[in-house]
């Protein structure tokens, strides 16, 4: 049996730095801020109440009401910048998404109220028809409707852009994965005056199985029939490093303000890849997958929800994301301060 006065004879002994929580503090490498969340919200036509998405607790689609108070409640907890993601009515939406051209569409009212009712909040906008069209993809279909056309879809996409600019938005954000799209929105910007309106483009957007929840909250798995809706043809290989750091760079060259990876808690490497590959400013969208498990795990009584949201969120931040879409954005931020 080892003697209980057996001492290593140890030069180095990191875990003296670890001995008390003063001393953890000081040497911690990585802060999560209230700063650098940006929080995704589900906005509805009418006045109906607060609509719970079962397949992610705590998250709500609100009215025009609701949401301009909820936007005040993030703004109060911290939260600089919110991304409006409309649910439109079965009857709106077409093969060809022509309300996503609306003047008054849902989502261009919405970020006027928002605006208007608190003016210093960042707004984002997503650029793409998946909510519109019946089919559920990101653009227009081809003639034969086994893909969907890159080229009539960025003609779409860019007028939205410049519609949502004209709203008021801060950063419109192309989430489609068309090739060229981004340089055709920000010509589209600059040649309407909106020079000044950034883009936030989802570069390395995977096809991930994770989306289900997302597709629930705005209605697209419905419209297309199903949440496994493929998008192969245009997102990225889950497989595929090399790809996303040219998808980004290229974004980048075509003007983009910002690059995003998306899902972010599967794709740590991919956010580091990108971090280390350009000067811009990266944001991860902690996706509704990565949200609803995390749940599903923590009501079944197998993760404390409180730790694993704030270790998620720091994972995402630590492999190089300078700010992070997530659903948990007010919580973490209420938490924080």
């Amino acid at each position: 049996m080892m003697s209980k006065d057996f001492r290593l004879e140890l030069t180095q002994r990191p875990r003296r730095l670890r001995r008390t929580a003063s001393l953890r503090g000081m040497v911690e490498e990585t802060v999560l801020r209230p700063e650098d969340f940006i929080a995704p919200l589900f906005v509805v036509d009418g006045k109906a109440p607060p609509d719970e998405i079962k397949s992610m607790p705590g998250v709500f689609r609100l009215n025009l009401t609701d949401l301009v108070r909820e936007c005040r409640a993030l703004r109060k907890a911290g939260v600089p910048a919110v991304a409006l993601f409309p649910k439109l009515e079965p009857r709106l939406k077409d093969e060809e998404g022509t309300e996503a051209l609306n003047e008054d569409a849902l989502v261009l009212r919405a970020v006027r109220a928002v605006k208007k009712a608190i003016p210093e909040l960042t707004i984002l906008t997503d650029v793409a028809l998946d909510p519109y069209t019946t089919h559920g993809h990101d653009g227009v279909l081809t003639a034969g409707g086994d893909d969907v056309d890159n080229d009539r879809t960025v003609g779409i996409l860019s007028q939205m852009a410049v519609l949502q600019a004209r709203a008021g938005v801060d950063l419109v954000a192309p989430s489609d994965m068309m090739d060229g799209r981004v340089g055709a929105i920000r010509r589209a910007l600059d040649a309407a005056g909106y020079s000044g309106t950034g883009i936030m483009a989802y570069s390395a957007k995977f096809n991930s199985g994770y989306y289900g929840p997302f597709r629930d909250a705005v209605g697209s798995a419905q419209a297309a029939g199903t949440r496994l809706l493929s998008k192969a043809t245009y997102q990225l290989n889950p497989a595929n490093r090399r790809e996303a750091i040219s998808e980004a760079l290229l974004d980048e060259a075509e003007g983009a303000d910002i690059v995003m990876v998306k899902p972010a808690g599967m794709y740590l490497d991919i956010i580091r890849d990108i971090r280390e590959a350009t000067r811009k400013p990266v944001a991860a969208y902690q996706i509704s997958g990565e949200y609803a498990q995390i749940h599903a795990a923590a009501r079944l009584g197998w993760l404390d929800l409180a730790r694993c949201r704030h270790e998620s969120l720091l994972a995402i931040k630590r492999a190089g994301a300078d700010m992070i879409l997530t659903y948990f954005a007010r919580e973490m931020a209420e938490a924080l301060r």
